[in-house]
């Protein structure tokens, strides 16, 4: 017999007994049963063994059915007579009520997840629910309340917080100490004339100019209206890092692009096989309709194969995650940095969800809250992620409404929560240019013979940079996800002299 504090006896016995007497329990997906749910040598033989004839085809357990298993398993079937296995799972038949099986099904599995953090990770879970306490019965009851109101979720959630307060106790916040003004002041000179502060390319040099790249500890927001872009812009700057290589259609060859850092884009939205078409429009510079309908011009279905074996040998990776919590969030980008080493990450994009709503409701006591609230919420938790992990992330939003009258593009354009801006490093908005843009671009276009530009992306923040109230105006092309800022101007659409920097190109 086991020797773990964590078990809840009673709650075994009514799951077991109830798959014992409706063994269909088995095959309904929103019960999941694992060996580590039956501590107790008895309850996991038991278990194993209804589990095991079912899954060879028996549609109703029988204590005949269970003892010719047994015998043919000596040890098994050793420990099942010494607990005198017929009469005990003979009163565990008559014992359970269907009624309570989710009851208690949940409450199996609370105390799995109790014990798997206290064994496998050694922690104290007594401030949480205390199973020795048998004198302070007031203590006893609020951890039973909370054990019975909580989640799986929630639990979990309480006590990995409860890690990350002390993280940031005794690690994170260990040296915060003043130091004299002037500590390493000449190794910094030194190392930034050595190795200037850029990071590895976003798809555009001109943006690569404003934002010096994707830097790390670094937050950048990127938004649009619906249809503009966004993801597609993107995805262009996740596949930039993530791969080599990347087709010219100009010079009609691959291009070296000099990274291959190991990133993760995280999609609430669109499916996993959206997502790769038009990673490989991009890469391939094949319309993305080409694609998804097979019909390929002369040249076109070589390039997306010689994509496909790309992504296939990029350090690149795809989390879906349609309905999240601040914790799934936090959780994704932990596990893309621990499992995939990931400093880039792209999250598409910061939206509310029942999910968080859910879980902010149950953290706050407070209901009805704002989307702005909510979604500033979410910038806080990244910018923080960022910091912490020393990981670069952009993500985008929404526009509001008034975005078609605007004339200032800036936070206050922001759908639902302006107040994000205050979190980032960089602040862009993508718009489809006007009549009334091409209007008063018309000399400016003539003079310096710039193709028409098709979208306009105003930078309205750009912390510690040169360039920031700025537009850049950019050809784009949707199907290959390409939107290429070609020159800037003010919004009064004065040409702003900008430099082209290239940052990471090998040839």
């Amino acid at each position: 017999m086991t020797k773990s504090r964590y078990v809840d006896t009673a709650a075994i016995i009514q799951v077991l007994g109830n798959v014992y007497n409706n063994v269909s329990l088995l095959d309904n997906e929103n019960y999941k049963f694992y060996e580590e749910d039956f501590p107790e040598d008895l309850h996991r033989i038991l278990f194993g063994t209804i589990y095991n004839l079912h899954d060879l085809g028996a549609k109703e357990i029988t204590l005949n059915a269970i003892e010719d298993y047994l015998t043919q398993r000596p040890s098994s079937y050793g420990i099942y007579k010494t607990n005198k296995g017929a009469e005990y799972l003979t009163a565990l038949k008559n014992s359970v009520q269907p009624v309570t099986f989710d009851y208690y099904y949940q409450r199996m599995k609370k105390f799995t997840l109790l014990r798997m953090y206290n064994e496998k990770c050694g922690m104290d879970l007594s401030n949480f629910y205390d199973v020795d306490n048998i004198t302070n019965v007031k203590k006893k009851q609020v951890q039973e309340d909370w054990l019975d109101n909580s989640s799986l979720e929630e639990i979990a959630d309480a006590i990995d917080k409860n890690i990350v307060d002390i993280r940031l106790k005794y690690v994170d916040d260990a040296n915060e100490s003043a130091t004299n003004a002037g500590e390493g002041v000449l190794e910094l000179i030194a190392r930034l004339k050595e190795t200037p502060e850029v990071g590895y390319p976003l798809f555009g040099h001109l943006v690569n100019t404003v934002t010096r790249g994707a830097r790390l500890k670094k937050f950048y927001l990127r938004s649009a209206a619906t249809g503009v872009g966004k993801t597609r812009a993107m995805i262009a700057d996740s596949c930039s890092i993530a791969c080599d290589e990347i087709y010219d259609s100009s010079i009609q060859r691959w291009v070296k692009n000099g990274t291959k850092e190991p990133t993760i884009f995280i999609s609430t939205e669109q499916e996993k096989d959206e997502i790769q078409t038009m990673m490989l429009a991009f890469l391939s510079d094949v319309d993305e309709e080409h694609i998804i309908t097979g019909k390929y011009l002369a040249g076109e279905y070589d390039r997306v194969r010689y994509a496909a074996n790309l992504l296939q040998h990029s350090p690149l990776y795809i989390q879906q995650l349609p309905d999240f919590s601040l914790q799934d969030i936090e959780n994704t980008i932990k596990r893309g940095i621990r499992d995939y080493e990931c400093r880039y990450i792209f999250f598409d994009y910061i939206h509310t969800s029942m999910k968080i709503l859910s879980e902010v409701t149950s953290k706050t006591g407070v209901k009805g809250l704002r989307e702005d609230n909510i979604l500033f919420m979410i910038s806080i938790r990244l910018k923080d992620l960022c910091n912490q992990y020393g990981v670069f992330i952009m993500t985008a939003t929404q526009l509001n409404a008034d975005y078609r009258v605007a004339q200032q593009y800036d936070q206050n354009l922001l759908r639902g929560a302006k107040s994000i801006a205050d979190k980032i490093d960089c602040g862009m908005i993508m718009l489809e240019t006007s009549a009334e843009d091409m209007k008063a671009l018309d000399k400016v276009i003539k003079l310096h013979g710039f193709e028409k530009p098709q979208i306009k992306i105003s930078v309205y923040k750009n912390r510690r940079g040169r360039y920031k109230d700025i537009l850049l105006w950019c050809k784009g092309n949707r199907e290959t996800c390409k939107i290429d800022p070609m020159f800037a101007t003010t919004y009064n659409y004065e040409l702003v002299p900008i430099e082209d920097l290239k940052i990471g190109v090998t040839e």
